[in-house]
């Protein structure tokens, strides 16, 4: 992933800076980012803030677990609703 691919992922999520750089979606929101070295690949979800460094990403979860992940390594992320909007009845 490049530094552009990061920002338009964070765009996504509306994210903001804080005082201690972490950057944070808005309204709920959570980000997922998927990675992969030497043929093994890793899924980190639920992220509720990101921060950039020396083209290192630090992730950290929901459950305050901490993922420290390459930035080259990262091929793609999403960015998940906010939980208030909730299922749709029916099939999606």
């Amino acid at each position: 992933m490049t530094e552009n691919h990061l920002c338009a992922l964070l765009n996504a999520a509306q994210a903001k800076k804080d005082s201690d750089g972490w950057s944070k979606p808005a309204d709920g929101r959570l980000i997922s980012l998927h990675a992969a070295a030497n043929g093994a690949s890793l899924s980190v979800g639920r992220i509720e803030a990101l921060k950039v460094e020396k083209g290192l990403v630090t992730a950290r979860s929901v459950k305050g677990e901490v993922y420290v992940l390459a930035l080259a390594d990262i091929f793609a992320g999403a960015v998940e609703p906010p939980a208030s909007e909730g299922r749709r009845a029916g099939f999606a």
